[in-house]
Protein backbone atom coordinates (compact mmCIF):
# COMPACT_ATOMS: atom_id res chain seq x y z
CA UNK A 1 0.00 0.00 0.00
CA UNK A 2 1.63 3.58 -0.68
CA UNK A 3 2.60 5.27 2.44
CA UNK A 4 2.03 8.81 0.95
CA UNK A 5 -0.93 10.04 0.32
CA UNK A 6 -2.55 9.49 -2.74
CA UNK A 7 -4.88 11.62 -4.74
CA UNK A 8 -8.72 11.44 -4.87
CA UNK A 9 -8.89 9.60 -1.41
CA UNK A 10 -10.50 9.91 1.79
CA UNK A 11 -8.26 8.91 4.94
CA UNK A 12 -9.69 8.22 8.17
CA UNK A 13 -7.08 9.09 11.32
CA UNK A 14 -7.36 8.15 14.27
CA UNK A 15 -6.48 11.02 16.81
CA UNK A 16 -5.82 10.77 20.71
CA UNK A 17 -8.45 10.37 22.71
CA UNK A 18 -6.60 11.79 25.74
CA UNK A 19 -2.63 11.09 25.93
CA UNK A 20 -1.22 13.11 22.83
CA UNK A 21 1.71 10.08 22.64
CA UNK A 22 -1.04 8.05 21.52
CA UNK A 23 -0.72 9.76 18.17
CA UNK A 24 0.65 7.05 15.73
CA UNK A 25 3.75 8.29 13.39
CA UNK A 26 1.53 7.55 10.34
CA UNK A 27 -1.36 9.72 11.53
CA UNK A 28 1.33 12.65 11.68
CA UNK A 29 2.53 11.99 8.01
CA UNK A 30 -0.59 12.06 7.04
CA UNK A 31 -2.05 14.83 8.59
CA UNK A 32 0.75 17.01 7.18
CA UNK A 33 0.67 15.43 3.41
CA UNK A 34 -2.54 15.46 2.49
CA UNK A 35 -4.37 18.84 0.92
CA UNK A 36 -6.67 19.22 3.52
CA UNK A 37 -8.07 18.00 6.67
CA UNK A 38 -11.87 18.16 7.50
CA UNK A 39 -12.29 18.03 11.40
CA UNK A 40 -15.32 18.34 13.85
CA UNK A 41 -13.69 21.16 15.70
CA UNK A 42 -11.15 23.41 13.45
CA UNK A 43 -10.02 24.82 17.33
CA UNK A 44 -9.84 21.44 18.68
CA UNK A 45 -8.02 19.44 15.85
CA UNK A 46 -5.98 22.84 15.49
CA UNK A 47 -4.40 22.20 19.05
CA UNK A 48 -3.68 19.01 17.84
CA UNK A 49 -2.30 19.91 14.67
CA UNK A 50 -0.22 22.97 16.51
CA UNK A 51 1.65 20.44 19.13
CA UNK A 52 2.86 18.14 15.85
CA UNK A 53 3.56 21.21 13.90
CA UNK A 54 1.32 20.08 11.00
CA UNK A 55 0.55 23.19 9.06
CA UNK A 56 -2.13 21.31 6.57
CA UNK A 57 -5.34 23.61 6.21
CA UNK A 58 -8.75 23.09 7.56
CA UNK A 59 -12.29 22.59 7.14
CA UNK A 60 -15.03 22.41 9.94
CA UNK A 61 -17.58 18.88 8.77
CA UNK A 62 -19.47 18.10 12.00
CA UNK A 63 -23.27 17.52 12.73
CA UNK A 64 -24.83 20.59 11.97
CA UNK A 65 -23.14 21.43 8.56
CA UNK A 66 -22.30 18.32 7.05
CA UNK A 67 -25.26 17.99 4.35
CA UNK A 68 -23.98 21.34 3.02
CA UNK A 69 -20.33 20.32 3.24
CA UNK A 70 -20.58 16.84 1.61
CA UNK A 71 -21.44 17.74 -1.56
CA UNK A 72 -18.22 20.29 -1.50
CA UNK A 73 -16.37 17.24 0.07
CA UNK A 74 -17.44 15.11 -3.09
CA UNK A 75 -16.14 17.83 -5.34
CA UNK A 76 -12.43 18.37 -3.68
CA UNK A 77 -12.11 14.43 -3.81
CA UNK A 78 -13.09 14.13 -7.75
CA UNK A 79 -10.97 16.81 -8.30
CA UNK A 80 -8.00 14.68 -6.93
CA UNK A 81 -7.64 16.02 -3.45
CA UNK A 82 -6.54 14.02 -0.66
CA UNK A 83 -9.15 14.77 2.56
CA UNK A 84 -7.79 13.15 6.00
CA UNK A 85 -11.24 13.47 7.97
CA UNK A 86 -10.72 13.47 11.91
CA UNK A 87 -13.08 13.67 14.99
CA UNK A 88 -12.66 15.46 18.33
CA UNK A 89 -10.66 12.26 19.85
CA UNK A 90 -11.01 8.89 18.70
CA UNK A 91 -11.82 6.56 14.85
CA UNK A 92 -13.87 9.06 12.58
CA UNK A 93 -17.34 7.45 11.78
CA UNK A 94 -17.55 6.21 15.62
CA UNK A 95 -20.36 8.79 17.10
CA UNK A 96 -20.02 11.12 15.07
CA UNK A 97 -21.37 12.60 11.07
CA UNK A 98 -18.22 10.24 9.33
CA UNK A 99 -20.66 7.47 8.48
CA UNK A 100 -22.13 10.12 6.08
CA UNK A 101 -18.86 11.06 3.59
CA UNK A 102 -17.95 7.35 3.88
CA UNK A 103 -20.97 5.69 2.40
CA UNK A 104 -20.89 8.67 -0.27
CA UNK A 105 -17.35 7.60 -0.86
CA UNK A 106 -17.94 4.63 -0.80
CA UNK A 107 -20.98 4.38 -3.73
CA UNK A 108 -18.83 6.90 -5.92
CA UNK A 109 -16.10 4.59 -5.57
CA UNK A 110 -13.65 6.87 -4.17
CA UNK A 111 -10.90 5.37 -1.98
CA UNK A 112 -11.30 5.59 1.86
CA UNK A 113 -8.46 4.34 3.93
CA UNK A 114 -8.40 3.92 7.40
CA UNK A 115 -5.34 4.90 9.47
CA UNK A 116 -5.98 2.91 12.73
CA UNK A 117 -5.84 4.89 15.83
CA UNK A 118 -6.99 5.37 19.22
CA UNK A 119 -10.79 4.14 20.48
CA UNK A 120 -12.34 4.54 23.66
CA UNK A 121 -14.61 1.60 23.43
CA UNK A 122 -11.74 -1.16 22.77
CA UNK A 123 -9.53 0.17 25.54
CA UNK A 124 -12.33 0.65 27.86
CA UNK A 125 -13.16 -3.16 27.08
CA UNK A 126 -10.21 -5.07 26.71
CA UNK A 127 -8.97 -3.24 30.61
CA UNK A 128 -12.50 -3.89 32.17
CA UNK A 129 -12.24 -7.68 33.09
CA UNK A 130 -15.64 -8.63 31.73
CA UNK A 131 -15.38 -10.89 28.35
CA UNK A 132 -14.28 -9.22 25.60
CA UNK A 133 -14.23 -11.90 22.30
CA UNK A 134 -17.68 -10.94 21.62
CA UNK A 135 -19.15 -7.68 22.02
CA UNK A 136 -22.27 -5.14 21.24
CA UNK A 137 -20.85 -1.27 20.34
CA UNK A 138 -23.69 0.79 21.02
CA UNK A 139 -22.29 4.27 22.13
CA UNK A 140 -24.51 6.95 22.81
CA UNK A 141 -28.31 5.82 24.14
CA UNK A 142 -31.14 8.28 22.79
CA UNK A 143 -31.21 11.04 25.10
CA UNK A 144 -34.35 13.44 23.86
CA UNK A 145 -36.72 10.83 24.07
CA UNK A 146 -36.90 8.81 27.90
CA UNK A 147 -39.24 6.12 25.47
CA UNK A 148 -36.62 6.04 22.82
CA UNK A 149 -34.20 4.82 25.56
CA UNK A 150 -35.96 2.59 27.78
CA UNK A 151 -36.96 0.93 24.32
CA UNK A 152 -33.62 0.54 23.63
CA UNK A 153 -32.43 -1.00 26.77
CA UNK A 154 -35.18 -3.56 26.54
CA UNK A 155 -33.95 -4.78 22.87
CA UNK A 156 -31.21 -5.38 25.01
CA UNK A 157 -32.50 -7.38 27.85
CA UNK A 158 -31.48 -10.73 26.21
CA UNK A 159 -27.87 -10.39 24.74
CA UNK A 160 -25.83 -12.46 26.15
CA UNK A 161 -22.62 -10.64 24.53
CA UNK A 162 -20.82 -7.56 26.67
CA UNK A 163 -22.46 -3.95 25.91
CA UNK A 164 -20.47 -0.84 24.97
CA UNK A 165 -22.04 2.24 26.10
CA UNK A 166 -20.71 6.11 26.03
CA UNK A 167 -22.24 8.58 28.49
CA UNK A 168 -21.61 12.19 29.24
CA UNK A 169 -20.88 12.97 33.13
CA UNK A 170 -24.43 15.04 33.83
CA UNK A 171 -26.71 11.04 32.13
CA UNK A 172 -24.50 9.37 33.77
CA UNK A 173 -27.27 8.75 37.06
CA UNK A 174 -30.16 8.44 34.80
CA UNK A 175 -28.54 6.04 32.49
CA UNK A 176 -27.56 3.90 35.12
CA UNK A 177 -31.06 3.87 36.76
CA UNK A 178 -32.82 3.15 33.12
CA UNK A 179 -30.14 0.11 33.21
CA UNK A 180 -31.71 -1.02 36.42
CA UNK A 181 -35.06 -1.52 35.43
CA UNK A 182 -33.83 -3.10 31.95
CA UNK A 183 -30.77 -5.58 32.67
CA UNK A 184 -31.47 -5.51 36.62
CA UNK A 185 -28.86 -4.34 39.62
CA UNK A 186 -27.23 -7.36 39.76
CA UNK A 187 -25.61 -7.07 35.97
CA UNK A 188 -21.78 -6.59 36.58
CA UNK A 189 -20.69 -2.98 34.77
CA UNK A 190 -17.40 -1.24 34.73
CA UNK A 191 -17.50 2.29 34.16
CA UNK A 192 -13.61 3.66 32.51
CA UNK A 193 -13.94 7.33 32.57
CA UNK A 194 -11.01 10.35 31.29
CA UNK A 195 -8.86 7.20 29.67
CA UNK A 196 -5.29 7.99 28.70
CA UNK A 197 -5.56 11.27 30.95
CA UNK A 198 -4.46 11.84 34.06
CA UNK A 199 -7.53 11.03 36.13
CA UNK A 200 -7.68 7.55 34.18
CA UNK A 201 -10.47 5.24 36.40
CA UNK A 202 -11.87 2.13 35.73
CA UNK A 203 -14.76 1.66 38.87
CA UNK A 204 -15.68 -1.85 38.63
CA UNK A 205 -19.13 -3.28 40.47
CA UNK A 206 -22.74 -3.79 39.13
CA UNK A 207 -25.27 -1.31 38.19
CA UNK A 208 -26.87 -1.27 41.48
CA UNK A 209 -23.66 -0.18 43.69
CA UNK A 210 -22.66 2.09 40.75
CA UNK A 211 -25.83 3.65 41.45
CA UNK A 212 -24.93 3.76 44.74
CA UNK A 213 -21.58 4.92 44.58
CA UNK A 214 -22.17 7.71 42.15
CA UNK A 215 -25.48 9.16 44.62
CA UNK A 216 -22.43 10.27 47.22
CA UNK A 217 -20.24 11.59 44.55
CA UNK A 218 -20.49 13.91 41.17
CA UNK A 219 -19.88 11.88 38.02
CA UNK A 220 -16.86 13.88 36.07
CA UNK A 221 -15.60 13.11 32.84
CA UNK A 222 -16.20 11.45 29.91
CA UNK A 223 -17.37 7.29 30.39
CA UNK A 224 -17.48 4.69 29.02
CA UNK A 225 -20.10 1.76 30.36
CA UNK A 226 -18.80 -1.79 29.71
CA UNK A 227 -22.11 -3.93 31.07
CA UNK A 228 -21.79 -7.67 31.20
CA UNK A 229 -24.23 -9.84 28.77
CA UNK A 230 -27.31 -11.80 30.22
CA UNK A 231 -26.49 -14.82 31.21
CA UNK A 232 -28.73 -17.67 29.55
CA UNK A 233 -30.80 -19.19 31.32
CA UNK A 234 -30.12 -23.15 30.45
CA UNK A 235 -32.52 -25.85 31.83
CA UNK A 236 -30.78 -28.92 33.26
CA UNK A 237 -32.45 -32.04 32.68
CA UNK A 238 -32.60 -35.10 34.63
CA UNK A 239 -31.37 -38.00 32.85
CA UNK A 240 -34.88 -39.48 32.63
CA UNK A 241 -36.03 -36.09 31.46
CA UNK A 242 -32.88 -36.45 28.65
CA UNK A 243 -33.96 -39.73 27.76
CA UNK A 244 -37.28 -38.82 27.05
CA UNK A 245 -36.67 -35.97 25.23
CA UNK A 246 -34.09 -38.20 22.54
CA UNK A 247 -36.67 -40.40 22.42
CA UNK A 248 -39.20 -38.32 21.43
CA UNK A 249 -36.71 -36.50 18.55
CA UNK A 250 -36.03 -39.73 17.32
CA UNK A 251 -39.38 -40.89 16.78
CA UNK A 252 -39.80 -38.04 14.82
CA UNK A 253 -37.15 -39.06 12.48
CA UNK A 254 -34.22 -37.05 13.41
CA UNK A 255 -31.00 -39.00 13.71
CA UNK A 256 -29.06 -39.38 16.84
CA UNK A 257 -26.54 -37.03 15.89
CA UNK A 258 -29.16 -34.35 15.34
CA UNK A 259 -30.98 -34.39 18.15
CA UNK A 260 -28.46 -34.43 20.29
CA UNK A 261 -26.92 -31.42 18.78
CA UNK A 262 -30.22 -29.66 19.53
CA UNK A 263 -30.76 -30.56 22.79
CA UNK A 264 -26.90 -29.59 23.35
CA UNK A 265 -28.26 -26.26 22.39
CA UNK A 266 -31.32 -25.68 24.66
CA UNK A 267 -29.05 -27.41 27.68
CA UNK A 268 -25.69 -27.00 29.29
CA UNK A 269 -24.65 -30.44 28.54
CA UNK A 270 -21.91 -31.39 26.46
CA UNK A 271 -23.29 -33.00 22.55
CA UNK A 272 -20.83 -35.55 23.35
CA UNK A 273 -22.60 -36.78 26.57
CA UNK A 274 -25.97 -36.44 24.84
CA UNK A 275 -24.86 -38.52 21.98
CA UNK A 276 -23.66 -41.21 23.98
CA UNK A 277 -26.58 -41.50 25.84
CA UNK A 278 -28.32 -41.46 22.62
CA UNK A 279 -26.03 -44.03 21.58
CA UNK A 280 -27.65 -46.70 24.37
CA UNK A 281 -31.61 -45.78 23.24
CA UNK A 282 -32.92 -48.42 21.08
CA UNK A 283 -33.96 -47.74 17.26
CA UNK A 284 -37.24 -46.80 16.91
CA UNK A 285 -39.35 -49.48 15.44
CA UNK A 286 -40.84 -48.72 11.70
CA UNK A 287 -44.29 -48.02 13.34
CA UNK A 288 -42.70 -45.14 15.38
CA UNK A 289 -39.89 -44.19 12.76
CA UNK A 290 -41.09 -45.55 9.71
CA UNK A 291 -37.70 -44.02 8.00
CA UNK A 292 -35.38 -45.64 10.09
CA UNK A 293 -32.34 -44.33 11.60
CA UNK A 294 -29.59 -42.47 9.80
CA UNK A 295 -26.68 -41.15 11.92
CA UNK A 296 -24.67 -40.56 8.71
Amino acid sequence: MPTDPQPGTLYLVGTPIGNLEDMTFRAVRLLQGVDVIAAEDTRHTGKLLHHFQITTPQVSYYEHNQKSRLPEMLRRLHQGQAIALVTDAGMPGISDPGYELVKLCAAEGIPVVPIPGPSAAIAALVASGLPCDRFVFEGFLPNHSPARRQERLAELQAETRSLVFYEAPHRLRKTLQDMAVAFGGDRPVVLARELTKLHEEFWRGTIATALDHYAKREPAGEFTLIVGGAIRNEPVLSEAALIAELQALLHQGISRSQASRQLAQQTALPRRQIYQLALSLPAPTDSDYPHGDNDS
